[in-house]
């Protein structure tokens, strides 16, 4: 247990449901759909040596073909992110939100450092990515100061600061470390709310990845289900100098389930 890593009640078995479609027939286009999948990351990886030469815009069609590419529809509301350093930050229920989130502004992912052991994430993530030592507390000064500088470089920085994945029907609460950055490079912070719900607009647990589940187990009940939606809420930013602590700055960020929708557009549909 540490600062990093927080627990979440959230498992496979007391939470997560059958993905709607999933029977036999389902299994040749969810081969299909994991090999488009799979060829999208590594175009990624091949093309990740060439940085900042990529355009910004062609990194958000990229990270959304890949949520595509598993069968989920996308649907982005809200006005666009900012230019300059930015903290992006968002509550945690699946793989999927990592390409999500990038779909909102390409950005330093913030990281727990076992990702750099993962096959095909792994190489894709060690260019760019902010890597954490959850299990040593005493690193977490540095990791501070090293999201800090990114941020006043100029830099969009993106993570999940609930510390573990909840299910989606449930949610964590923002810890507050990374928004100490934020104050100490005098950056906006913006708000990103997922949720993943069916065709017809009922909430679904099928995408999480929580507990003891595993990738593969996650990948496949995406891959095999029909109908599914990811819907990206993107809130109005919370401009540098509003909150004087890190603790009423995370309770801004904390998306609430009975708080009014701040969008002014759709982004996109997809």
């Amino acid at each position: 247990m540490s600062a990093w890593l927080p627990t979440a009640p959230c498992t496979p078995r007391a939470c997560v449901e059958a993905p709607a479609g999933a029977t036999a027939r389902a299994v040749p286009r969810a081969l299909l759909r994991l090999t488009g999948v799979v060829l999208l990351l590594l175009a990624g990886i091949l093309l990740s040596p060439l940085g900042a030469r990529i355009p910004a815009s062609l990194i958000r069609r990229w990270c959304r073909w890949i949520v595509r590419a598993a069968g989920v529809r996308v649907r982005i509301t809200g006005a666009a992110a900012p230019t300059g350093g930015l903290l992006l930050v968002a509550n945690h229920i699946s793989w999927l939100d990592v390409p999500l989130l990038a779909a909102v502004r390409p950005a330093r992912m913030l990281a727990k450092s076992e990702v750099r052991r993962w096959p095909v994430a792994g190489p894709l993530t060690a260019r760019g990515a902010l890597f954490i030592d959850r299990d040593r507390l005493r690193t977490l000064p540095d990791t501070v100061a090293r999201i800090a500088r990114a941020l006043s470089e100029g830099a969009a920085v993106a993570a999940f600061p609930e510390g573990s994945t909840w299910c989606g029907r449930a949610q964590g609460t923002f810890r507050r470390a990374v928004f100490q950055a934020a104050l100490d490079a005098g950056v906006p912070v913006q708000p990103v709310r997922i949720r993943y719900r069916l065709t017809g607009g009922t909430t679904t647990t099928a995408p999480a990845f929580v507990g003891d589940d595993t990738l593969l187990a996650s990948l496949w009940r995406v891959a095999t289900a029909r109908g599914l939606v990811a819907e990206v809420e993107i809130r109005a930013p919370i401009a540098p100098g509003t909150h004087s602590d890190r603790r009423s700055l995370a309770h801004a960020a904390q998306p609430q389930e009975t708080a009014a929708p701040a969008w002014t557009h759709t982004v996109l549909v997809a």
